[in-house]
């Protein structure tokens, strides 16, 4: 794909360059191991060097008529409509997803940049009243200056785009880190979108490169003011920490290990599509997917018969079979270790309803029921085709076991009665959480994150005003103030 042969590289400064490390990332496709890039590493100069073009590009463009802003943004908007075909084919190649799961990242894509051509102009200055005589008291809402993000693999376009987007639009330059399994979609697809669309030189700068050769740099460098991170919360804990040494802000977005919810009065046959795909979109590698599914013990046996019946019809292989629903996982490491949680859970008493068999990247879904408690599947958050059935006794207890986690991203549940189901959703411990519907979804205007080790912080809508934006107080003095000496 050409994609992949032509931006293999670093972007600084608005130029496409080699990267000056020792050794190379190599990207690969996780359902056949093709071999589809190879990008030499950026090293912690070429991390200054993408800070520093940031730096200087970011005045102007702070400064810059946010009409005309918006424009570029709608350029882009138009870039990804013409193109969504080989964007497509990308995702797929590069992520292992299906075709679901590209058109939903490339749906989101469309309305988060339609989102960023709104959020241009909606930074807004106040006047405000002082005890003073003659004081005028004005408060500017100001580009923070340059952000730093660090994108995941598992919905590289989209999250990559979800904070490079709107600090754009809010004034703000950018340097990018994908994750190193997806360089193209997380990052050189990013950079090429928005320097067709007519982004000046270095606003948007790109780094592929691993901690293993420039350790915190990217993080501790003395130019960004806001380090916006999407992945796991023990890798945000770190960036957190380094962050708040060195005074800086940050976004975090991190791990779930979401409930879905199912009340004895739920409707079953829709509950059950709503927990499949919960639990198996993108083979389960969604932060809001539902690890857990709890279902009241008066319709417990209806719900697992046809929960399992529904599982066992999807297909597992090849993403580029648009039959396909479950694709790989995105390497075998990951596979292995999802794989040797399986094994561990059975040994320690669990059933498996249904057991998916592992085949390299591929793993088949599986269905665990009767897992005891303290089991560690029960409190972790798992990237993968495997899901758990729990059962309870009245809604005291479901709201108990759902809130038995160190994580609060999402959930979901599932009544007849809508007004019993937002009393339950108040009480649990969770950002986000949906009556009658799954456990993921996500909008351009609505606060999206989590609580407990879930994050820290929101994106989307007025959130991202808060997020890559600084206010600034400037009082005037009509007249001469009186000192005391």
């Amino acid at each position: 794909m050409s994609y992949f042969s032509e931006l293999a590289l670093q972007f600084i400064d608005g130029e496409w360059r080699g990267g000056s490390g020792s050794w190379d990332i190599v990207d690969f496709n996780p359902y056949n191991g093709e071999k589809l890039a190879s990008i030499t590493v950026a090293t912690v100069e070429e991390v200054d060097l993408a800070y520093r073009a940031a730096e200087r590009a970011q005045p102007e463009w702070g400064a810059t008529n946010p009409y005309a802003r918006r424009a570029v943004f709608e350029r882009a908007l138009r870039i990804i409509e013409d193109r969504e075909k080989e964007l497509s084919e990308t995702i797929i190649a590069e992520c292992g997803g299906t075709h679901v799961k590209a058109g939903f990242e490339l749906h989101l894509a469309k309305e988060f940049l339609r989102e960023a051509i709104h959020l241009a102009l909606r930074p807004e200055g106040r006047i405000l009243p002082s005890p003073v005589d003659g004081k005028e008291n004005r408060l500017y809402r100001l580009p923070v200056g340059v952000v730093g993000v660090i994108s995941p693999f598992n919905f590289p376009f989209l999250l990559s785009l979800k904070s490079v987007a709107p600090a754009l639009a809010l004034g703000n330059a950018v340097v990018l880190k994908p994750h190193q399994n997806t360089p193209v979609c997380g990052g050189g697809l990013v950079a090429r979108i928005f320097e067709e669309a007519g982004l000046p030189a270095g606003l948007l700068n790109v780094v592929v490169t691993d901690i293993a050769e420039i350790g915190d740099a990217l993080i501790e460098h003395p130019i960004p003011k806001v380090i916006s991170f999407t992945g796991s919360d023990k890798v945000g804990r770190h960036v957190a920490t380094v962050a708040a040494s060195h005074f800086k802000r940050t976004v975090l977005e991190l791990g779930g290990n979401s409930a879905l919810v199912v009340l004895d009065d739920a409707d079953l046959d829709y509950a059950v599509d709503a927990a499949v795909f919960s639990r198996f979109v993108h083979q389960g590698q969604v932060c809001m997917a539902a690890n857990r599914v709890l279902v009241d013990r008066a319709v417990e046996r209806e719900f697992t018969e046809k929960f399992v019946a529904k599982v066992e019809t999807l297909k597992v292989g090849d993403p580029v079979d648009p039959t396909t629903h479950i694709g790989p996982l995105i390497n075998e490491g990951q596979a292995e270790a999802i794989t040797q949680l399986v094994d561990q859970t059975i040994a320690e008493g669990a059933t498996a309803l249904v057991r998916g068999r592992t085949e390299g990247t591929l793993m088949g879904p599986t269905v665990l029921s009767g897992v005891p408690e303290g089991s560690a599947i029960l409190g972790q958050e798992i990237f993968g085709p495997v899901v758990t059935l729990i059962p309870f006794d009245g809604d005291d207890e479901a709201v108990q076991i759902a809130n038995d986690t160190d994580y609060g991203l999402s959930g979901a549940v599932h009544t007849a009665d809508i007004e019993r189901g937002v009393r339950f959703a108040r009480r649990i411990h969770t950002g986000m959480i949906h009556v009658n519907d799954s456990t993921v979804h996500d909008e351009p205007i609505v606060p999206f994150g989590g609580e407990k080790h879930s994050g820290l912080g929101r994106l989307n809508g007025e959130s991202m005003i808060e997020d890559f934006t600084t206010t600034k107080w400037i009082s005037i003095q009509h007249g001469r103030s009186q000192f005391p000496f």
